[in-house]
């Protein structure tokens, strides 16, 4: 029998902070083991000096007696039906009670309700105590609070007990028996007669609309976290802040003080004026810091109208959004205002002082500059405002759905959210992927990692924060990346994604939140399940009821792309993503030349190859197609809508509960929206603007031709539900 290899303290430390210690590689044939380098820097990254055994030896000692020294856990999730754990909460002393022991545990329901209990503490160290619930346990945030008394000394303990459903909204409750479709669309790239250069909230209104009138069931969006709008930041998949929203989706002629402001609506209607929105409009590229350059003075001006009516309506609704989002929004607006003043959004470059969100100059820049945060703070509440009433605009029209919105992975290192909760993310190291085929030394996506440990002693107040500004206002939401939830590949800093590791979350905690956050929102989740994913992840998302991902490209066998009745029902199923070829692209080969242009097909011979891949590609495709009769024959349509129509029928005919079709796909657009691993310097990722615009859109034959979905839509005639 092989002797058991002890484990160093070391290995034991990374075990109790959650570094995975190997992972099985893309090939799904190799394991990949975490070195004890790539171990050290990782517990560096998290504040653990544990390069040296003594010093993993002291790190260990000092985490476990800080364990031991939690009277009960800050946070607690547990599911309403395990009757078990809701009826009682774990408690442990330190050492053994010298004396007797009583204790007294407060409950606080998150109504406000209180209730207490108390009693004589046993002999051990350990006891279960019984919580004082009114009936049976209700869903949401409680708080408990125990005190133990021995003699003359008192210990106390917090925990956050969050009781969660036993999974998501599921489509049924939406839909009824019935299979739906929408348009997914990237807002930014919206063109319209009347938007400023960029398209905004009023834009997906008409989206909205437009889906109400073809029984279309959701408007799916790119995340609309705030941006610096400003040089390269202007990804929507790196914010400064995934907490609250992106200005420069405003729509700036539908705020309500511009009707009490002639002169800025004078100022607006001007001809110099008029010409620059024109030629904003007109440009084949967002100018982001163009738009915001014409928007933030309007922008200023009105909120100086809001300002001098005090009185008016507007005033409640806006102090009960900014309570509501306290404190971090006025972390947000301070930043964004401390950003605006020193030209710099990258807080890392700011002088010293202000680089503590809790320091004395914080604080006084905060009362110098009380008006400029009080911007920030209405532009939040407007955009909160107009976006509500997008989704009015969906249940209005009947879209059982409505508004589909999108949650990103992380955040900018050197933006708001990094910044106002320092203690959360590790800022030496990045999330990213390990090495793969398309990539040798795996991928950096430049985002800061949350540490678990934090995470849980914040009890998880800013996953709560961003699941629940995520689902406001929609009846869908998207998790990218959603293996993030169970793990993410950290690469510490100067270090590459071959000694990078996986680290753990505590994912049955996070989908629980996100479970009854769902259930709050009567909203679906979808899980962005793309790439590698561990085994565990599948039934893990199918028990919580989150929907799979399933895209067009990937989804293949041996034998070429999978039939129709072989996608699962449980999932959303689309052509591609915003990372990928638009449908248009995928046929011209589009996306294979551009990877070559920027070097990331090395090589005539390899890009010969990649074309050759691609037309076979093709021809399986027109073979699928055929084989389902959406097609006469595996030839190409002349006319390119008809192909796209075809697609998009096929997906419509799959069990999936929802189909979304790329507004890409409808117009035939021919360029993706992002070019994945290329800085800016060699393609202008984010940028591109749609071709037609909305109006134009409605009335096209070729976007008709596009639209085919016959097989969905049919929840309005036999009565699902909306």
């Amino acid at each position: 029998m092989p002797t058991k290899t002890r484990k160093t303290s070391q290995e034991r430390l990374a075990e109790l902070v959650g570094i995975i210690p190997k992972y099985l590689d893309q090939t799904g044939t190799e394991w990949r083991k975490c070195t004890p380098e790539s171990r050290a820097a990782i517990l560096g990254a998290m504040g653990i000096h544990a390069a040296a055994e003594n010093g993993a030896d002291v790190a260990l000692r000092t985490m476990r007696q800080a364990e031991r020294a939690e009277l009960i856990a800050p946070v607690h999730v547990v599911g309403v039906d395990d009757d078990t754990a809701t009826r009682h909460v774990e408690a442990r002393l330190a050492s053994l009670p010298n004396g007797e022991a009583r204790w007294r545990l407060t409950l606080t329901l998150e109504k406000g309700e209180t209730r207490n209990v108390e009693g004589r503490w046993g002999r051990g160290m350990h006891a279960e105590l019984a919580i004082p619930w009114p009936t049976y346990p209700p869903l949401g945030y409680h708080r408990l609070s125990l005190t133990v008394t021995i003699g003359e000394r008192e210990r106390t303990g917090e925990q956050m007990l969050i009781i969660v459903p036993p999974r998501c909204v599921q489509p049924v409750e939406k839909l009824g028996d019935q299979r739906a479709f929408g348009v997914v669309a990237n807002l930014y790239t919206v063109r319209s007669d009347r938007n400023w250069g960029v398209g905004d909230l009023s834009d997906l209104r008409q989206l909205v609309q437009w889906m109400g009138d073809v029984r279309g069931a959701f408007v799916g969006v790119n995340p609309l976290h705030a941006l610096a709008n400003h040089g390269e930041d202007i990804s929507p998949y790196s914010p400064v802040s995934r907490l609250f929203r992106n200005p420069i989706y405003i729509d700036v002629e539908a705020i309500p003080e511009l009707h009490v402001a002639p002169r800025v609506a004078a100022r607006i209607d001007h001809p110099e004026f008029e010409a620059e929105l024109g030629a904003l409009r007109e440009n084949p590229q967002v100018q982001y810091e163009a738009v915001m350059a014409l928007k933030m003075p309007v922008l200023e001006e009105l909120h100086r109208v809001f300002m001098d009516r005090k009185a008016a309506e507007r005033q409640v609704p806006y102090d009960s959004f900014v309570k509501a989002q306290e404190p971090e929004l006025t972390r947000f607006a301070t930043f964004t205002a401390i950003a605006e003043s020193l030209g710099k959004w990258n807080w890392r470059e700011w002088p010293h002082p202000l680089q503590d969100v809790r320091s004395d100059a914080v604080q006084r820049f905060q009362n110098e500059h009380a008006d400029r945060i009080d911007l920030h703070r209405w532009i939040q509440f407007e955009l909160d405002r107009q976006l509500g009433e997008v989704a009015s605009a969906a249940k209005r029209v009947g879209l059982p759905i409505g508004l589909y919105q999108d949650l990103a992975i992380g955040t900018s290192p050197t933006g708001a959210d990094s910044w106002s909760q320092p203690e959360l993310f590790v800022h030496q190291a990045s999330i990213g992927a390990p090495p793969d085929p398309y990539s040798a030394s795996g991928q950096n996506w430049g985002l800061p990692p949350i540490d678990p440990r934090a995470l849980r002693r914040d009890r998880y107040r800013y996953f709560i924060r961003l699941v629940q500004n995520g689902f406001r206002h929609a009846g869908a939401l998207r998790i990218d990346h959603v293996m993030g939830l169970f793990r993410l590949f950290w690469i510490p800093a100067g270090m590459t994604g071959k000694e990078g590791a996986y680290v753990a979350y505590p994912s049955d905690d996070l989908l629980g939140i996100l479970a009854l956050e769902s259930v709050r929102h009567d909203a679906l989740v979808v899980g962005e399940d793309l790439g590698t994913v561990p085994e565990d992840v599948p039934p893990a998302l199918e028990r919580w009821g989150v929907l799979s991902s399933k895209v067009l490209y990937f989804e293949r066998d041996k034998r070429g792309f999978r039939p129709s009745a072989k996608y699962a029902p449980l999932s959303l199923a689309t052509a591609n993503t915003h990372d990928m070829a638009t449908l248009a692209g995928f046929w011209a080969a589009r996306d294979i030349e551009q990877r070559a242009r920027v070097g990331l097909i090395e090589g005539e011979p390899a890009l010969e190859k990649a074309r050759e891949a691609r037309e076979q590609d093709k021809q399986a495709l027109l073979a699928r197609l055929a084989k389902e009769g959406v097609l006469e024959d595996a030839a190409a349509p002349n006319d390119p809508a008809i192909l796209r129509g075809a697609i998009h029928e096929f997906l419509c005919r799959t069990p999936a509960a929802l189909v979304g079709l790329a507004l890409d796909d409808l117009a035939g657009e021919i360029d993706a929206v992002n070019l994945p691993g290329v800085g800016p310097d060699k393609h202008p990722s984010w940028k591109r603007k749609m071709g037609m615009t909305i109006d134009d859109m409605r009335t096209s034959n070729e976007v008709r031709k596009s639209l085919r979905c016959a097989e969905r839509g049919e929840w309005r005639v036999t009565g699902g539900a909306n």
